[in-house]
């Protein structure tokens, strides 16, 4: 006798939005969003309806962040080293061929996960000009946020992350763990002469597909999940809120308090050892 499958949740975007409010997402204020959509769960109106929870627990006058970051078009990024390891020289040259130009207004970024590509296509958003780690924002704040985004800066001071930080913006983690948490990379930025590294991107300049070269912090999140685990367990790990949203298990905090942690921790974690540059999400 063959045993009756438990029947699959519905989540509601009313169900939802209450349980953002009860975790603690502030009304009327800025979220950074790392989200899982698997974890999440099923949701009458699928991933848009999630994408109005959010909104619905931020409030008319709240914006909503995520990444948009397209490593897709760059011969630098681990996305690209995976994808040519095997094959011959021809073959790489080929697939750098068809590496499309940066366009912030029609550049896909299926690496950030399909709430965040939501977010992106949701009409009115506004997205930043970086042509490896824009940022897309929903919201009043949407263009304040995005704009002066320096291309040779992807995550540091001239990015949207330092506008974040000035406005003590909350940090979700909806379904994702804390090697997801983009707020790290600012402290990054903010340890004493980080290293350096090369990146490449195709660009379009003057009307003309081209590959562009610059120089930026070396970045690196293979260490993020025991970064977040010892920051969990810090002073701060007390205003890390946990709780239920959908199927998931989420977590909120504040993107200062994950920022000034970070920023004392990697010195201490990770001197004397040479940076990689592991980042899966970077050229």
């Amino acid at each position: 006798m063959s045993t009756p499958t438990a029947p699959t949740v519905r989540h509601s975007r009313s169900g939802l939005a209450g349980q953002l409010s009860q975790l603690g997402v502030e009304r009327d204020g800025v979220l950074l969003m790392h989200a899982s959509m698997r974890a999440v769960g099923s949701v009458n109106g699928g991933v848009r309806a999630v994408v109005a929870a959010l909104r619905d627990a931020l409030g008319r006058r709240g914006t909503l962040v995520v990444p948009a970051f397209t490593p897709e078009n760059s011969d630098t990024s681990p996305h690209y080293l995976d994808q040519v390891r095997s094959l011959t020289d021809r073959a790489r040259e080929a697939v750098r061929a068809s590496m499309p130009p940066f366009d912030p207004a029609t550049s896909a970024a299926p690496s950030m996960g399909s709430l965040a590509e939501a977010v992106r296509l949701t009409e009115g958003a506004a997205r930043s000009v970086h042509p490896q780690t824009s940022f897309a924002a929903l919201g009043p704040s949407a263009r304040k946020l995005v704009a002066h985004h320096r291309p040779d800066c992807h995550l540091g001071e001239d990015s949207p992350l330092a506008r974040l930080y000035d406005l003590r913006a909350q940090v979700l983690l909806l379904g994702t763990g804390f090697d997801t948490c983009t707020a790290f990379h600012l402290g990054e930025y903010r340890v004493p002469a980080p290293p350096r590294r090369t990146y490449r991107c195709v660009v379009t300049a003057g009307g003309r597909r081209q590959w562009w070269e610059y120089e930026d912090v070396a970045l690196d999140d293979s260490d993020f999940a025991t970064l977040g685990a010892d920051f969990a367990r810090s002073e701060y790990g007390a205003a890390v809120r946990i709780g239920p949203v959908g199927s998931s298990t989420s977590r909120l905090f504040r993107f200062t308090d994950a920022v000034d942690f970070a920023s004392r921790w990697l010195p201490s974690h990770r001197g004397g050892v040479p940076v990689q540059a592991l980042c899966r999400a970077h050229g």
